[in-house]
């Protein structure tokens, strides 16, 4: 079987690469997975496929089998190609059809084998003779198969019942089994009505589930048709209300499941109860008579049973009898009691217990012969007679009924065996095992014994008796096979009843020859001595071929060149292909380059073993040696290939043999071919991905940076990977982050530099091309471009590390940007007025902001007027610390501003006890902060909100002042008056300030009467009035100096809140003139200052100081007559002059304008001329004219 010396292959790879650079698959042989588990005497079947193969699509198969009692011994069974490759042991069963090979497709077979038996367990090979142009792969495959005893029991009682129509039908089936193994049971009950197909009533899966043919799944449904399982083997039928349908036989069918390997469930056995007889009888009185029996051909001693049923309604309610008859003889009658009556010829028979005649039931009749005779063959019939029970008891017959008559025929007892010898090979190598088998073929059941001899006739047709065995059961060998019969290597066994074996281990050359089976049948006589009755004989021969024969061994390489640091396999091939118990010792024989010597590298001993020469001290970490067993192929594979490796190779092979008795005979040995490796330095395969990317991203993101390795010298590459950044402002690319081929890490300068070490994280993926470096958190200042340099790196030999190839890749544009700006502030523009002393609330709100994490900083601003620039009210910071502004310490703005947020977004500022000085324009700016990567604040935008016009008013001035003391005058050393009263004031809370001024005409003015023209005129150009102070009391009730003329005369009262008295004491001529009061209105601030809101000043009242002397007015006066004439009366006539002049003139100047004086009082204006006179002493009157006065 040269086809198989290749099938080692290189495992474990799944392609080859040909010198023309096609890739294919390599052969694969799949078989069913083991073990298992199969019964005896069932038909099992074993699968195999082929697959990637080359060569035609139909491809052969051979299968083999390793006994358990041998198990390096290979025994052929079948084949699809070679019609003689079965060994003699199973020959016979291949032809018969036993053992079989089905194919399923070109590529997957099927082995049958149809009766299985225990001696078939073992190791099964499926073996696929190579079509490829080169050996790649493996050519075969193995399971295991187990035989167990077939355990399952399915018994029933057989019987016959005749049922009426709506009657119940209860049946038993016991189901029971030994399998160690793990295994199910299925329970099926059947019916059958004659020829016609079983009908499943109920059954029970292996899975536990009942179920039920479509005819009886509706009454099952509804509860008619149940099974119950009793106990642990009892399963019982129950058919609550029968139907015409359901008459014929049930019985009950088991089967025995166990789960294979693959998960499928396979039916080991299936077994069949035997039936029951169901009839169902109409309701009615007619009836049916049946003759059975077994068979109709029997052998002298043999028992027969004949069975007359009966089929009817109501058989227990009704009478029959029952007769016998043999060729139309009587032989026995039974009435309706069942007691039978036999004539005279069988009554003799009877009582010797050969003969019986019985009734088994109320509708089953019996007839049973324990040993027949050949006198008894012949016809046998019953007839059933209804009979009727009269009144008196007596019976009178009805209606009778007779079956067919059933012919049987009793044959005498002679010889009819026949006897088949078969081998599991006809041609077999040395040292396999030989098989026979000698089957005995009767004709109805074996009478007596057997004898067997068997006997080898070798090529000179000389015979010699191997082994026998007596009608006793006694084995003996022959003479010149005792030796080895006492070492094992010969066995004969009784494999069944009529089937014999005989079993030749460990096969020799000389075991080569004719085999013959001698069989012997021996009865015993009616004397008790045992005779001959027959002998038959039959044989098969054997061809054995030497193991030596064709002894060959070749060295061969797939790769005479390899490269630096890969592998590389030496094969020495064996031929022929022998099984694994033919022991061959093959040794690995090594020149180095530059050598003339070899030297042995390893030896694969004939035990298994593996022996290492003396100088392969360096081959031994590196190489491993396997022998293929099933060809005895020894492959060396040699890994890390260096210039130490290169050189010649040849492998030496010794055969032996085994000997029955333990020893060894070396019967060849042969040398191969030179080999030469080359070793070869690897070229790279190295390639980095040089695409590139944009990445944009928000910062505090990761950014994502990928380096893949699309392909790689070999799959034990290491890679050390440096990430570089190149800002536009540098000329190369900065490191950042290097991992050495070891992985170990190492931060480049940009790393510390940009403090970047907490935010590196560096991943080599799963698939091993694909490195990934990401920073977290990034920064603005992240932004650049960004790539890899990769160095692939190799493991050399001697463990070294060192760099093969390196490439940069594509760069990836990385720009990161801070988040949009959204912050926006409400622009309501507002104007607020407000008193002094009120509170002023201010409002700034944020309508929208970039992030709910950013923190906000808000600043107050006010423009005043006539001042372009803004000044800092106050300030919150984004830690929510409250600050003044600059603007607060000017206008004392310190406690009174407080802050306050109601929620988030809403700012109000609100400025307690406001003053004037707090007017202006008010605005909030706003700024927000955001956190970088780093953790650090930054602001990202700012907005001002709408301006809030604020004015701060003072109260309206509500002053009037008037003096109380009318015109007067007075005599010198006297005192006169001067009162100032507050008419009505601004505030509860004012001050006042109280000045007495002496009204004079300045020098120079004209004293006499100018026109009205003239003297508006005048005032316009200048206040013609001289105004001295003679007494000022501040608002903090401070005097101030006293005038000059009046010092130390003066006196000060304040009679009331609002009423001033000046008194002028000693008063003298230079007194005379005008007076008024001016009063100054004074409030406090909020800042608590006081401050002047108004003034008022009263209209001036006339003094006249007179001379203390005698005078033309004394005189007057003393004379009341004389009083009124000189001062009263001409006085009206003077007015009425003056009044009718002054209408006239200004009637005259309709468009002239008059001036207005102080506090809106005309310069020119006229009163009633008040006259001051003394009852006791006649003064001249005095004329006053008021502001102006006309002395």
């Amino acid at each position: 079987m040269e086809e198989n010396e290749c099938q080692g292959g290189i495992e474990g790879e799944q392609w080859q690469k040909t010198k023309h650079g096609v890739v294919r698959a390599q052969r694969q042989v799949a078989i069913q997975e083991g073990p298992l588990y199969r019964t005896e005497g069932s038909h099992i079947t074993i699968w195999c496929n082929v697959s990637g193969f080359q060569g035609p699509s139909e491809q052969n198969f051979q299968w083999s089998i390793y006994l358990p009692t041998a198990p390096e011994r290979e025994v052929q069974i079948i084949s699809t190609v070679d019609s003689s490759f079965p060994y003699a042991i199973y020959t016979q069963r291949v032809r018969s059809g036993k053992i079989y090979v089905e194919r399923i497709q070109g590529d997957s077979a099927l082995l049958h084998i149809t009766d299985l038996q225990a001696r078939d367990a073992g190791e099964y090979e499926c073996y696929t003779p190579t079509t490829d142009e080169r050996y790649f792969g493996s050519y075969s495959a193995k399971t295991n198969l187990m035989v167990i005893p077939d355990s399952l029991q399915t018994t029933a009682m057989p019987q016959t019942l005749h049922k009426v129509e709506q009657d119940p039908l209860e049946l038993m089936c016991q189901v029971a089994t030994d399998t160690v193994q793990h295994s199910h049971l299925s329970v099926a009950w059947l019916q059958q009505r004659g020829s016609e197909k079983p009908v499943e009533v109920i059954a029970l899966s292996r899975d536990f589930v009942l179920h039920s043919s479509s005819e009886y799944a509706q009454r099952q449904s509804l509860g008619e048709v149940r099974l119950d399982k009793l106990g642990s083997t009892t399963f019982r039928l129950t058919v609550f209300h029968l139907q015409p349908s359901d008459q014929g036989e049930f019985y009950c069918e088991a089967s025995e499941w166990i789960q294979d390997p693959d998960g499928s469930w396979y039916a080991m056995t299936q077994k069949r109860s035997e039936g029951t007889m169901v009839t169902v009888q109409p309701t009615d009185k007619e009836f049916i008579v049946r003759l059975e029996t077994e068979k109709r051909l029997y052998t002298m001693g043999e028992p027969v049973e004949f069975r007359c049923i009966l089929e009817a309604q109501n058989i227990p309610d009704r009478y029959f009898a029952v007769s016998w008859a043999f060729n139309s003889s009587l032989i026995a009658s039974m009435g309706p009691n069942a007691v039978p009556v036999l004539n005279s010829d069988f009554s003799h028979r009877e009582a010797r217990g050969q003969l019986k005649v019985a009734k088994e039931s109320d509708s089953v009749f019996v007839l049973k012969i324990y040993h027949l005779r050949q006198e008894d063959s012949g016809k046998y019939n019953c007839r059933v007679t209804e009979r009727e029970k009269t009144v008196t008891g007596e019976f009178i017959d009805k209606e009778s009924k007779r079956p067919k008559n059933i012919p049987i025929i009793v044959l005498p007892i002679k010889s009819s065996i026949s006897v088949e010898v078969a081998s599991n090979a006809s041609v077999v190598l040395e040292g396999e095992n030989l098989h026979f088998s000698c089957s005995i073929r009767t004709v109805g059941r074996p009478q007596g014994r057997f004898s067997i001899i068997w006997q080898l006739m070798d090529r000179q047709n000389r015979h010699s008796n191997i082994m026998w065995l007596d009608r006793d059961g006694t084995v003996q060998p022959g003479t010149s096979y005792w030796e080895r019969s006492n070492f094992g290597g010969i066995q004969m066994e009784q494999v069944q009843p009529n089937s014999f074996s005989l079993s030749i281990f460990n096969s020799r050359k000389e075991d080569e020859g004719q085999y013959e089976c001698h069989v012997t049948e021996w009865v015993r006589a009616v004397d008790g001595e045992w005779q001959v009755v027959g002998e038959r004989r039959a044989s098969a021969p054997v061809s054995i071929t030497a193991l030596e024969t064709g002894f060959a061994v070749t060295a061969i390489s797939r790769t005479p060149g390899v490269t630096y640091s890969d592998s590389f396999d030496l094969q020495c091939i064996i031929k022929p292909h022998y099984p694994a118990r033919v022991p061959v010792s093959v040794t690995w024989r090594f020149q180095p380059v530059g050598t003339i010597e070899f030297h042995n590298l390893v030896t694969f001993t004939r035990d298994g073993g593996v022996q290492w020469g003396n100088r392969s001290s360096s081959f031994r970490t590196r190489t491993a040696i396997e022998k293929v067993e099933s060809s005895n192929n020894v492959r060396l594979s040699i890994s890390r290939a260096s210039d130490t490796e290169a050189g010649k190779y040849q492998c030496v092979a010794e055969l032996w043999r085994h000997n029955y008795n333990n020893s060894w005979t070396q019967l060849a040995e042969r040398t191969s071919n030179l080999l030469e490796i080359r070793v070869l330095q690897p070229v790279t395969k190295l390639q980095v991905s040089k695409s590139k990317r944009t990445l944009t991203l928000v910062e505090n993101r990761p950014i994502q940076l990928n380096c893949l390795v699309k392909s790689q010298t070999s799959q034990n590459s290491h890679f050390a990977v440096l990430w570089y950044v190149h800002k536009p402002s540098d000329a190369d690319g900065k490191l950042i982050l290097k991992t050495t081929h070891n992985l170990a890490f190492e931060y480049g300068t940009y790393a510390e530099e940009e403090s970047l070490r907490p935010r590196l994280q560096f991943e080599r993926h799963m698939s091993g091309g694909l490195f990934s470096l990401t920073v977290q958190r990034a920064e603005v200042s992240d932004s650049g471009s960004y790539y890899c340099h990769v160095e692939e790196w190799l493991l050399s030999p001697n463990y070294a590390w060192y760099k093969l190839a390196e490439e940069v890749s594509g760069r990836t544009e990385v720009t990161v940007k801070q988040p949009d700006s959204r912050l926006k502030l409400s622009q309501v523009q507002g104007n607020l007025s407000v008193l002094e002393t009120r509170q002023v609330q201010l409002e700034c709100m944020v309508l929208n902001r970039t992030s709910v994490a950013s923190q906000l900083v808000v600043e107050w601003f006010v423009w005043k007027p006539n001042h372009p620039e803004r000044e800092a009210v106050a300030r919150l910071s984004r830690e929510a610390t409250f600050r003044y502004g600059e603007q607060a310490a000017k206008n004392n703005l310190k406690g009174r501003l407080h802050l306050e947020s109601p929620y988030s977004g809403v700012y109000w500022l609100f400025i307690e006890n406001v003053a004037v000085q707090d007017s202006g324009t008010y605005s909030c700016h706003v700024e927000e902060w955001l956190p970088s990567p780093s953790g650090l604040w930054y602001k990202r935008a700012e907005d001002t909100a709408g301006q809030t016009a604020v004015t701060v008013m003072r109260p309206d001035a509500a002053l009037q002042v008037d003096m109380v003391v009318p015109n007067a005058t007075v005599f010198e050393k006297a005192a006169f008056q001067l009162d100032c009263s507050i008419v009505s004031r601004s505030s509860q809370d004012s001050r006042f300030a109280v000045a007495w001024y002496s009204l004079r005409t300045k020098a120079g003015a004209n004293g006499g009467s100018p026109d009205l023209e003239d003297q508006e005129n005048e005032e316009e150009k200048e206040d013609p009035t001289e105004r001295t102070v003679l007494l000022r009391m501040g608002p903090d009730a401070v005097f101030g100096p006293e005038g000059s003329p009046w010092e130390g005369r003066l006196s000060f009262q304040r009679l009331s809140p609002l009423l001033y008295r000046l008194t002028v004491l000693q008063a003298n001529a230079g007194d005379t003139g005008n007076y008024s009061c001016c009063v100054e209105e004074w409030l406090p601030s909020p800042q608590k200052d006081w401050y002047q809101l108004t003034e008022e000043e009263s209209a001036p009242i006339g003094i006249r100081v007179l001379d203390t002397g005698s005078t033309l007015q004394s005189i007057i006066c003393s004379n009341d007559a004389l009083f009124y004439f000189v001062f009263f009366y001409p006085f009206p006539i003077f007015g009425i002059l003056v009044i009718t002049i002054l209408l006239v003139r200004f009637k005259s100047r309709s468009s002239s304008k008059n001036s207005d004086g102080k506090n809106g009082v005309p310069l020119l204006w006229i009163k009633e001329p008040h006259l001051n006179y003394s009852p006791t002493c006649l003064e001249p009157p005095v004329l006053s004219i008021h502001p102006g006065v006309i002395d």
